[in-house]
């Protein structure tokens, strides 16, 4: 099985059909996140993919996307009603 890293996503888009095409390419790979924002355990053909996607989508001269590999050895930190992201056994794709 894969080694799957925890990734954050993010994206800045000013076209609202850019913007819906940004958030249904990310859902399918987050296990959770809010609005712009997602947490992404991701292999490396899962990340290589999602950039493939998120590329298709996104407009380089106006929009901005970014994915961020977390450091493994780093605690999360969480406030409020935050869940910490958890790697479940299992990821439906659909």
């Amino acid at each position: 099985m894969a080694t799957r890293h925890l990734y954050v996503a993010a994206y800045d888009i000013s076209a609202p059909r850019r913007l819906r095409a940004a958030h249904q390419v990310l859902k399918a790979y987050a296990t959770g996140g809010q609005k712009s924002v997602f947490e992404c355990f991701l292999t490396e053909a899962e990340r290589a993919t999602l950039l493939a996607e998120i590329s298709e989508v996104i407009e380089r001269g106006e929009d901005s996307f970014l994915l961020v590999r977390l450091d493994p050895r780093s605690r999360v930190r969480t406030l409020g009603i935050a869940v910490p992201p958890e790697d479940t056994p299992f990821f439906y794709f659909g």
